[in-house]
């Protein structure tokens, strides 16, 4: 039998149980694809000049897509990058606007740490990405050279489960403190956990939530 609910509710298929954001499954993000320079505008540039600062063996690669340029860091040069992208004069990245993640489950190294930043003297923005696996959660904290990733941080451990070695105060920021799991890995419930402040509530799994027409 043909289903024909379009629209912002009783959508089908996609997990999107609200209809209004579109969901769809993509498929799986089996590795980072480098592009091949040059890669236009200011993007050379700011590349050049980094990996002239640190040690070759930052820099894991470099990804140009929808107009924004990513730079795949390694993990234990993650401080070392971000201190050079504020200091250098041809950089001046002063402000990190967001540390955040993002978890692909058919990946090695699954958990990506994205690290936002901006030149407000230059006008510019740049990604840092730095991946690890489950096995070894760990990165160095940037909160010495960015004031601004210290909460962001620990959202990011709270959420994913990403230690930050070396943060101030690295604890729960939006989960209470006994909370067990990482709500925003993927393979964490969809539903059905019991909600504390109201008795014998359950937050029903999205197939069996009530889709509106």
């Amino acid at each position: 039998m043909k289903n024909d609910d379009k629209g912002l509710f009783g959508v089908r298929g996609t997990g999107d149980t609200s209809g209004f954001g579109g969901l769809v499954r993509s498929r799986p993000l089996a590795a980072v694809v480098p592009t091949p320079p040059p890669y236009g505008g200011y993007f050379d540039e700011v590349v050049e000049t980094l990996t002239d600062l640190v040690d070759p063996e930052s820099v894991h690669a470099v990804v140009v897509d929808r107009g924004e340029l990513t730079i795949h860091v390694d993990r234990d040069h993650i401080a070392q990058v971000c201190r050079a992208m504020r200091d250098d004069e041809g950089l001046r990245f002063e402000l990190c606007n967001s540390v955040s993640g993002v978890d692909y489950p058919d990946q090695e190294a699954r958990f990506h740490v994205v690290y936002q930043l901006t030149s407000m003297t230059y006008r510019r923005t740049v990604r840092l990405e730095v991946s690890v696996s489950l096995a070894d959660p760990h990165v160095p904290s940037v909160t010495e050279v960015y004031p601004t990733a210290d909460w962001q941080e620990r959202e990011t451990y709270d959420m994913f489960g990403v230690v930050f070695d070396g943060h101030p105060n690295l604890t729960r920021i939006l989960m209470p403190d006994d909370w067990e799991g990482y709500p925003q890995r993927k393979d964490y419930p969809l539903g059905g956990i019991p909600v504390e402040y109201k008795n014998d509530a359950e937050i029903a799994p999205p197939d069996e939530r009530r889709a509106y027409k």
